[in-house]
């Protein structure tokens, strides 16, 4: 799986963090999503999945 944020959707809403905190994080100043690992493990795919749906500017895109 390979993981890709668009930082100009992004709306700051840090649901990605919550769903996946070892692959997304959010810069201090702004609160925009940050990429940790692009390249998750199978066992963290679950919840990447899970941010990608639940974040509110479909900000977050993944290649299977």
């Amino acid at each position: 799986m390979k993981v890709i944020i668009d930082q100009d959707k992004c709306v700051a809403s840090g649901q990605c963090v919550v769903a996946a905190a070892d692959v997304f994080d959010q810069r201090d100043e702004d609160g925009i999503a940050v990429l940790l690992n692009s390249d998750p493990p199978a066992e963290q795919a679950a919840d990447v999945r899970h941010a990608a749906a639940v974040c509110p500017a479909l900000a977050i895109h993944l290649e299977e």
